[in-house]
Formats: C-alpha cells, structure tokens, sequence
C-alpha cells in the first residue's frame, strides 16, 4: 500500500509541530498570559492545519507565527473581560543561574500581566526572539 498525499501532509504537519509548537506556545502565553489559553491556541492552529492538509504553504514558520497570532487575538477579543490568572501560573520559564531570585520573578511576572497584549508581544519578539523594535 502505498502512502497518499494525507499522509504526506499529516507528517509535514508533524515535523512542523516537533520543530515551532514550543517556541509557539512560548509566544502565545506571553500574549494571553494564561498558559491554558496559549495550549488550546497552539492546539486550535494544528489542528485547523490537519483539517486543510491540502493547503501547502510557502513559508512554514511564518503561516504558524500569523495564525498563532490570529488564534491570540480572537481569544482576548472573546474573553470580553479581565481574566485573574494566578502567580503559580508562570508566563515565564525558569532559567536556572546563581543569580535567579524568586521576588525577581515575582514581580516580572506581575510587571508583564499588568501590559496590554501587544505591548507583551513586543517584549515576547524582542527579549526571545531577538527581533529588533523596527
């Protein structure tokens, strides 16, 4: 038996995932600052994919980025409200160094829950992802 076009895609779809979802997902809780929030987004563009496995797309990352961006988006527009999210939900991952403090941590994280969506985007692509502010 040999393997058809679905099963390409399905695997492209994979590969994909392996090589974007963490960075993602990373992306989407610095927008969302709700770690559910960001899984369901990044899940929700996967799989809006494997059920369009016919489209191809040109640029990989930048159709996953747009669309990761898109689902963000349309999760704060739907909310309609100010969601509490607890501390112990961190936003950020831990980097272990000898000069890592949790008080540090604490108020970054308040620091960054207290911005605008956008305005956490812009740190996320900067400090991360080392985009420029151009």
């Amino acid at each position: 038996m040999t393997r058809g076009r679905d099963d390409d895609s399905a695997d492209e779809i994979g590969r994909a995932y392996d090589c974007y979802a963490h960075a993602l997902y990373h992306y989407a809780l610095m927008v969302l600052a709700d770690a559910e929030a960001a899984a369901d987004a990044i899940q929700q563009v996967f799989l809006g994919m494997l059920r369009r496995q016919d489209a191809r797309v040109e640029d990989v990352e930048r159709y996953l980025r747009r669309a990761v961006r898109n689902e963000c988006f349309s999760a704060l527009r739907a909310r309609q409200r100010e969601c509490a999210v607890a501390v112990d939900a961190p936003m950020l991952e831990a980097v272990a160094g000898a000069d890592d403090r949790p008080e540090d941590r604490i108020a970054i994280e308040r620091a960054s829950r207290a911005l605008l969506p956008e305005q956490r985007e812009v740190i996320h692509l900067k400090a991360f992802e080392g985009w420029t502010f151009q």
